[in-house]
């Protein structure tokens, strides 16, 4: 059976020790060749969100933790500072610099805008690095997009990443491998089919992007911007927004999230907290 045809498992969600801990999704055999591992989910590190140093601390703190649960790798889901600039970039940078492991880095609306320019991609290209891209890792692809492209046309830029991304996945379909993307705003929030808002891609694309990602054997998007957990399924996809590291609005404390990859039918999370900080 092939990758797409992922079939939806009852979904199970219970608490342990303060941690969630909830399956993503069951599917058949393929033919990629993946082994297990471990990675973590952080979002919106958006340094000076609360107070600067409140986020500087925090941000610390989790690479302390993570740094000694040995993921294999991190990912961090857009909006790294507040207002970008060369301190706030700077100390961003020398933080994540700490990482005993490797970590990638997706672009938020505070990193390049909310209404992204060649300035403002070239700034965040030149400090950063890429804001879309892709990584293969124990048989899996992990696909890096920039969401604003999506919130606001920008010419010469949005239809670029859009050809990279169709070529991307069709070369992931193509090797039969399990394919995750990392953005910052959700796909959608509560139905693939509401309103445009603030925290969704709009619908033109919604649509697109969704029907895209299905046919490309995507099991997978994880996202930021909302600072509140959200988990939703569409058609076998999961798409999970985790918690922040600066400020979340749903009353829950500041957490990253730790995923295990058992096998395409075997991954699940855990939601874990910083130690010593605020709700």
């Amino acid at each position: 059976m092939k990758l797409r045809n992922f079939v939806k498992c009852i979904t199970l969600m219970f608490i342990t020790l303060g941690m969630t801990i909830m399956p993503l999704a069951c599917a058949p055999a393929q033919d990629a060749k993946t082994q297990s591992f471990t990675f973590v989910q952080i979002a919106d590190t958006q340094l000076g969100f609360s107070t600067y140093d409140a986020d500087i601390a925090a941000f610390k703190q989790a690479v302390k933790q993570i740094n000694q649960l040995k993921p294999d790798f991190v990912v961090i889901a857009g909006d790294l500072v507040n207002v970008p600039g060369e301190k706030a970039y700077d100390d961003f940078k020398e933080i994540k610099s700490t990482f005993d492991m490797p970590c990638y880095c997706a672009s938020g609306n505070h990193d390049v805008g909310q209404k992204p320019t060649a300035e403002t991609l070239k700034m965040y290209r030149d400090t950063i690095g890429q804001d879309y891209y892709s990584f293969q890792h124990k048989g899996y692809v992990f696909v890096v997009i920039n969401t604003q492209l999506w919130k606001h046309l920008v010419p010469g830029e949005t239809e670029t990443q859009d050809a990279w991304l169709g070529k991307t996945l069709a070369d992931a379909k193509q090797a039969k491998m399990p394919v995750v993307i990392v953005g910052h705003i959700p796909i959608f929030t509560e139905k693939a089919d509401e309103a445009d808002a603030y925290y969704n891609i709009p619908l033109k694309d919604r649509k697109r992007l969704l029907k895209l990602f299905k046919d490309s054997g995507v099991v997978a998007v994880l996202t930021g911007h909302r600072h509140a957990r959200t988990v939703n399924d569409y058609e076998g996809i999961q798409l999970v927004t985790s918690e922040t590291t600066s400020k979340n609005f749903d009353k829950r404390p500041r957490a990253f999230f730790l995923w295990r990859v058992e096998s395409p039918t075997s991954v699940s999370y855990e939601a874990i907290q910083l130690d010593d900080n605020d709700k």
